[in-house]
């Protein structure tokens, strides 16, 4: 199609969940109080962790940058979607769709590699405990965290900047409730091989090396704990892992059938529940897991309400 003949469009329309006005007010209200568990359950963690002197580790130093995540990359789809809900139009401009893409696609990055590192930092633990204090020292933990943040900001960058480059000539209508790759590359008028390549190859690299060290760290740490001779050390070693696993086996499965299906099995409504799940849901499931099965994290949050009672 020559470019003069290319209708420039200045915002897209976002399709939303439903176009149903009754459906809308309900998923408004459902939507509103999983991002408010989100954004207080988040935040609650982040200030337990950063009160109580106990939870001063190099794993709980990952969780409180995993909450942050959560609540960022929450934040950049949410409060859009809310308002889309209570909205006739629900547009959003050329520019702003693509901060969101950005945003949104920088710190689920950043959360991918969190949780390798998490993962890492358990086999550490679990593996080598004389060899823990030396090999996860403060410095090292903000390596680590610093070269997620740095690999996720660029990552993203790449995958934004080979977006919208693309032409989008006959439509301005995005049929999903955010701005994400696929649905933008189904939009699009431009021959999308370059960026179906980029996509499969960058976010293959950062969750394929995210997969390989979970999977890597969690067979020896299970090789270890099967070789203890206490139970009572198995069962200890074990929940350090549980809530991990939990958080893990859920991030990853939403977005291994997020982005890795076939194109025969592509349904966009099929992506726009699963993307429900991983940018809705899980970032308020998060601070629950630990919460629930984290004897550390339940232990300091009883003695921060103990001592706000005391104070009252």
């Amino acid at each position: 199609m020559a470019i003069e003949n290319c209708t420039m469009f200045t915002d897209f329309i976002l399709l939303g969940l439903s176009g149903r006005r009754d459906v809308q007010q309900g998923l408004f209200v459902l939507f509103l109080l999983v991002y408010g568990i989100t954004v207080i359950a988040n935040l609650g963690m982040i200030l337990l962790i950063s009160m109580d002197p106990q939870l001063h580790t190099p794993m709980y130093y990952f969780l409180s940058n995993l909450s942050f995540c959560d609540i960022c990359y929450s934040s950049t789809i949410s409060p859009k979607m809310l308002a889309d809900f209570l909205s006739e139009q629900k547009r959003i401009p050329y520019s702003l769709c693509a901060i969101q893409l950005y945003f949104f696609g920088a710190f689920a990055d950043v959360e991918c590699l969190m949780l390798s590192v998490m993962a890492y930092d358990r086999y550490v633990a679990i593996c080598n405990p004389l060899l823990y204090t030396t090999a996860m020292s403060k410095s090292i933990c903000t390596q680590l965290v610093t070269i997620a943040y740095i690999a996720g900001l660029v990552d993203s960058a790449i995958h934004t900047c080979c977006t919208f480059r693309l032409s989008f000539c006959n439509s301005n209508i995005i049929n999903h409730f955010f701005c994400d790759v696929p649905p933008l590359l189904a939009l699009s008028t431009s021959d999308i091989t370059i960026n179906e390549i980029v996509m499969f190859t960058f976010i293959g690299c950062v969750v394929g090396s995210s997969i390989i060290t979970v999977l890597l760290s969690y067979s020896y740490i299970i090789t270890t704990i099967l070789h203890m001779k206490s139970a009572a050390g198995r069962r200890k070693a074990f929940s350090t892992c549980a809530s991990h696993l939990a958080t893990v086996s859920i991030f990853y499965g939403a977005l291994l059938f997020m982005y890795f299906r076939p194109n025969s099995t592509y349904s966009m409504d099929t992506d726009k529940i699963a993307s429900v799940f991983y940018t809705v849901v899980i970032p308020m499931l998060n601070p629950l897991i630990y919460s629930l099965r984290n004897k550390d994290v339940k232990g300091a949050l009883k003695k921060a309400i103990a001592t706000k009672l005391r104070s009252g």
